[in-house]
């Protein structure tokens, strides 16, 4: 239903039958991990110009990823991530995903 890159990928999918005999297929909400379940493992430096689809592409090797920089934050408007330069964007995981014995790079964007 979605592309394995989506942020929608991993979500269950759902069948609703309607009253018409249609089935209705939609994926279930996403959870957005809360900020102190997520590890920073990294940090870049806004400066003029940047935008968040190329940082993606620099970080993630895809552009399309810039929802995770977005989701890390809990921002809806993925512009105001990019709009004041020195600001200090978290690349982060959750916290069950690091292989044991691994550090975050640390720091706070912000």
């Amino acid at each position: 239903m979605f592309a394995a890159t989506s942020r929608y990928a991993a979500l269950p999918v759902v069948e609703f039958p309607a009253p018409d005999g249609t089935v209705l297929r939609y994926a279930r909400p996403r959870v957005i991990a809360r900020p102190d379940d997520l590890i920073v493992v990294g940090i870049h430096v806004v400066t003029p110009g940047d935008r968040l689809d190329r940082i993606a592409a620099e970080r993630y090797g895809d552009p399309e990823q810039a929802w995770r920089i977005a989701d890390a934050h809990r921002v809806l408007d993925p512009d105001l991530l990019t709009a004041t330069p020195g600001f200090r964007l978290r690349f982060t995981v959750a916290s069950g995903l690091l292989p044991a014995g691994s550090a975050g790079a640390g720091g706070v964007g912000g």
